[in-house]
């Protein structure tokens, strides 16, 4: 009887990883799919914004945020273009947790997808490495909508990150300022199977994308296949 236990024991030992690192590709996988189809959305980021962003963070169905101490929070993927100067393709995600710290953020029960560009290497590096608070560590404004507006606008141009949501269909730039975003290592650990940190995923290199961030590295890769805020 006593081998019985232990055999059991053992084989739950065993599956609780699997179950983890499953649960956080599946997160990997739906944000894929919600950065697919805000993109492929007739009013949705604008190109010329994209073309311009280092990184992206995208937050899938986000029920609630709540105030104060044990929030709820949401917890999604961020991916950056390749290289030093993030001008290759976009490469392996790292996880990321978004905590709500203002009023804004009270949404419910209804979920909402939330997609924020990082639009220089400063908030890149800054976010990789700390827990960032957003409108005070970061400059964050609400970013502009429609496929033909432009980065050169005075929010927009100040800005190191710009936010946007989707709920029930609309998509709209939306203020996060209050908000902090850090990574998610805990998460990092789940996914890729050993303890690795944001930078080393997005800056290093250490670790190939997996099979389940095929969609939204593919989706970007086609939507916006080149840096240029340099140009």
């Amino acid at each position: 009887m006593k081998s019985k236990w232990i055999g059991i024991g053992l084989m739950a030992a065993l599956a609780l990883p699997v179950y983890a690192q499953e649960k956080e590709a599946e997160r990997v996988e739906n944000a894929g799919k919600a950065m697919q189809e805000i993109l492929n959305a007739p009013d949705s980021i604008p190109q010329d914004v994209l073309n311009k962003a280092d990184c992206v963070v995208v937050l899938p169905s986000v029920k609630k945020f709540a105030i104060g101490i044990g929030g709820s929070y949401g917890r999604g993927v961020m991916t950056c273009r390749g290289g030093k100067d993030f001008q290759g393709k976009w490469g392996a995600p790292t996880m990321m947790a978004l905590e709500g710290g203002s009023a804004g953020l009270q949404l419910g029960g209804e979920a909402t997808d939330f997609v924020l560009l990082l639009m220089n290497s400063g908030a890149a590096d800054g976010i990789l490495t700390s827990k960032v608070k957003l409108g005070a560590d970061a400059s964050a404004a609400a970013g502009p909508v429609g496929r033909s507006a432009s980065a050169e606008t005075d929010a927009t141009m100040k800005a190191e990150i710009l936010s946007y949501s989707r709920a029930k269909g609309a998509f709209a730039g939306v203020s996060l300022t209050g908000s902090t975003l850090r990574p998610d290592n805990d998460a990092n650990e789940k996914l890729y199977g050993k303890k690795i940190d944001a930078k080393a995923i997005v800056l290093g290199g250490a670790v190939k994308a997996p099979e389940s961030a095929s969609t939204l590295i593919s989706t970007l890769d086609k939507a916006s296949p080149v840096n240029k805020s340099k140009s």
